[in-house]
């Protein structure tokens, strides 16, 4: 791989982990904002909840392609600290591989359900907010999921030991 190819891969890498770290803070404020105003002066944000919960499925998809290319993700690596580099490399390998291959089928069925939820018009209760752009935004995220373990996949089987691994 170039050295530019390669700048520029990590470089859509790192912006897909700072829109994962957005939607943390996102999350956060709006469940501190309505906590606050809730028990301070009993006011409610109108959709809090289901704005809340929406992003919420948004977090969890950009945080599955932030962790995935990092393998920052719970592993159990029991055998693969009883095997030498070559068979750990493989392991590795076959373990992307099916996860690439999962998290491809779940962007298949996400990309349906952003369909029906926007063929169904689907709203949130108090302001009547469509709903699928939140679908959309989180499937975005699952599609950056899958590419980024694409090339995580690419790194492991191209780059030289410990060039694309763990």
């Amino acid at each position: 791989m170039a050295p530019a190819t390669g700048r520029s891969m990590d470089r859509v890498i790192d912006a897909i982990e700072l829109v994962a770290a957005a939607f943390v803070g996102l999350v956060a404020a709006d469940i501190f904002i309505s906590v606050l105003l809730r028990k301070l002066f009993s006011v409610s944000i109108p959709d809090s909840y289901d704005v809340g919960r929406l992003l919420l499925g948004i977090l969890i998809f950009w945080g599955i392609a932030a962790t995935s290319y990092r393998g920052a993700h719970i592993t159990v690596d029991l055998l693969w600290s009883a095997v030498g580099p070559r068979r750990q490399r493989a392991i590795d390998v076959f373990a992307t591989l099916v996860l690439l291959f999962v998290v491809t089928v779940q962007t298949a069925t996400l990309f349906d359900k952003v369909r029906t939820t926007r063929a169904d018009h689907v709203l949130t209760y108090d302001l009547n907010l469509p709903t699928w752009p939140f679908f959309a935004v989180a499937w975005l995220g699952d599609a950056a999921a899958v590419l980024l373990i694409a090339v995580r996949t690419w790194r492991l089987v191209s780059l030289p030991p410990g060039g694309g691994g763990r």
